[in-house]
């Protein structure tokens, strides 16, 4: 009896490691990658992503607006000539050239300057807050990405063990150790996990998908390997102070401020256009001889300057000086929302980040360690016959479910402090 439980244990450890390589044969782990921190990866995407490249011009447009508003209003160049198309009374013929430009008054160009001005400040503060939520949904996927790679871990040893298993009660129930039910239903378990390894494998793979997409790469033959983890993830946040500061320094803020000084520009601008301009011309005359007997004239040249002044008969009607009132007072309500909202949502991800620690604690304090010990427990017992395979099996589940739990309580955390840090405007990952 000894001599055959020693055959047994010596072929079912031979057949774990056999099937410790094959079952890390099954998945393809073995691509072209690129270790990349996430400091590495966030400066990438800086730089490289395409929206934010994108984004980017809008700035420049903006600015290019500002150089148009700068343009002093064309003048007028005219040329004329005249024939009286009598030419048997010998009248005279003659030419007329001329220039006149618009003098804007009421300092219609400084208005326009300072609106194109204000509205680059708002462009930036938008482009500011482009990348604020960018940068956030970028680290999100980077730990998404480490997030699926445990996972498809956890899988991938949780197979390997129930795939040893299943080679062992193979054998075991050839020497009669076991039942066929019992060795069918390890072998199906084991299927099952290898489906759900295949699935869990091309999950992970997607985050790096996107991991390329976010920096911008075209390499399609290499993907982006995270070389960090989940942690540390700890801080100390004062939420008074985070709320406070958010409505100062947060992106989506400075642009409603912003929003406020564009409408308030506007309202200037519509005041100065309201206001007069003089139109001034010059100009020259050639009037040819004229050689009829009645009223002979010799040729002469005349000059003529003037200035028009036109009837603002429009400023009866102050349509557009109530919509600029109109905006800015909409702007200023705007902008109370938007604090209000950024309060919210502060102390919302507070909230949420506070929970997500202390669920990551209950993990580290003890269902690791407890799930760890009832499973090899369990597997132990089973290997001297005292246990049933259901209890194994029960217990595999936990150990997968707390452990793809503590994971995914991991990337919450992660997520909790990104989604944090977005709210309040501040960034220290």
């Amino acid at each position: 009896m000894i001599n055959t439980r020693r055959y047994i244990y010596f072929v079912c450890l031979s057949l774990l490691l056999l099937n410790t390589w094959c079952s890390q044969a099954q998945t393809d782990t073995s691509f072209a990658r690129k270790a990349i921190t996430l400091d590495q990866y966030l400066s990438l995407v800086g730089k490289q992503n395409l929206n934010y490249v994108a984004a980017q011009y809008n700035v420049r447009i903006a600015a290019a607006g500002m150089e148009s508003a700068k343009v002093f209003p064309d003048p007028e160049l005219s040329i004329g000539s005249y024939d009286n198309q009598q030419s048997t009374m010998h009248l005279g013929r003659g030419y007329s050239a001329g220039i006149s430009t618009t003098v804007e008054l009421g300092g219609k160009r400084r208005a326009r300057i300072d609106l194109a001005g204000s509205q680059v400040s708002l462009s930036n503060a938008l482009l500011q807050d482009f990348f604020r939520n960018l940068r956030a949904d970028a680290a999100m996927d980077y730990f998404n990405a480490i997030q699926q790679y445990n996972l498809f871990r956890v899988l991938e040893n949780s197979y390997a063990t129930m795939k040893q298993l299943a080679d062992a009660d193979s054998i075991r129930f050839k020497l009669g150790v076991i039942t066929d039910i019992d060795a069918r239903q390890s072998r199906l378990e084991a299927g099952n996990l290898l489906n759900r390894l295949f699935q869990s494998e091309a999950e992970w793979k997607v985050t790096l998908v996107q991991l390329r997409l976010n920096t911008g790469s075209r390499q399609a033959d290499t993907f982006l390997f995270p070389s960090g983890n989940l942690k540390p993830l700890h801080r100390d946040f004062s939420l008074a102070a985070l709320i406070n500061e958010a409505q100062v320094i947060r992106a989506d803020a400075i642009v409603a401020q912003n929003a406020k000084t564009v409408a308030e520009k506007s309202l200037l601008l519509t005041k100065a256009n309201r206001r007069l301009d003089l139109g001034i011309s010059a100009g020259i005359q050639y009037a040819g001889e004229a050689t009829n007997e009645t009223a002979p004239t010799p040729a002469y040249r005349s000059l003529n300057a003037g200035i028009s002044i036109p009837l603002k008969f429009s400023n009866l009607y102050k349509g557009a000086i109530k919509a600029d009132n109109y905006a800015i007072q909409q702007s200023e309500v705007q902008y109370e929302q938007i604090l209000l909202q950024i309060q919210t949502e502060v102390t919302q991800a507070y909230l949420n980040y506070k929970a997500a620690e202390k669920q990551v604690a209950q993990y580290e304090k003890g269902l690791l360690l407890e799930s760890d010990k009832v499973l090899a427990g369990k597997m132990y017992s089973y290997k001297r016959g005292e246990t049933a395979l259901l209890e194994v099996l029960n217990a595999q589940r936990t150990y997968n479910e707390v452990q793809q739990n503590y994971y995914q309580s991991l990337y919450g955390y992660a997520a909790a402090l990104i989604a944090l840090e977005r709210s309040a405007g501040i960034w220290d990952l």
